[in-house]
């Protein structure tokens, strides 16, 4: 039974604190494999997305491109928004039935787990992971089936927009391939 890891988020844009909580998870949980789950657009972030679904999917793939055991899950980028993780969930479960999937996150998206659609369904469907973040703690619920520990980077995707659109080099903070995407696209520039 193959056991795969889930890390959704808006990824608006993908960082190197992303990369590195996504490989302490899999080595921490055993996970055979893990997957980004980009969300076309987030019920808590609807409209305030600031690049488009697809260019927020390039960027993953750039940024994962020969990790070994890292892969892009596009069902979210596939379904007409907002992005509900419990459908998601369903659709993966139909889709790969011998597969047990864990969904991880961060302590921030863990504080409002009761607030999702259908909470009460996804620890059916998936094993719920939170991994501590800078600064928040991670909440107590029933929902959750443990706690993983990761390196403390505080690396935000706000940051990284207000830089970009100030003008500001973000290498470092995002992987190499990222930042030239960003470029290139001209992505997160303020309008003048």
């Amino acid at each position: 039974m193959p056991s795969i890891g889930l890390l959704g988020g808006s990824f608006d844009p993908v960082h190197n604190g992303h990369l590195i909580v996504a490989r302490v998870a899999q080595e921490t949980l055993g996970l055979d494999e893990l997957r980004f789950l980009p969300a076309r657009e987030q019920p808590f972030k609807r409209g305030r997305h600031g690049a488009s679904a697809a260019d927020r999917a390039v960027m993953l793939e750039l940024a994962i491109a020969g990790s070994p055991g890292f892969g892009l899950e596009r069902a979210e980028l596939d379904r007409p928004a907002p992005s509900y993780t419990v459908d998601t969930l369903e659709a993966l479960r139909a889709r790969e039935p011998a597969a047990r999937f864990t969904l991880l996150l961060g302590a921030d998206a863990a504080a409002e787990l009761s607030a999702w659609h259908r909470a009460a369904d996804l620890p059916k469907l998936a094993r719920i992971v939170v991994f501590g973040r800078p600064g928040t703690p991670v909440p107590a619920s029933p929902l959750l089936a443990g706690t993983i520990e990761v390196p403390a980077v505080d690396i935000s995707a706000t940051e990284i927009r207000r830089r970009a659109g100030a003008g500001l080099p973000v290498r470092y903070w995002v992987p190499d391939p990222v930042a030239e995407y960003m470029v290139r696209h001209r992505l997160y520039l303020d309008p003048a």
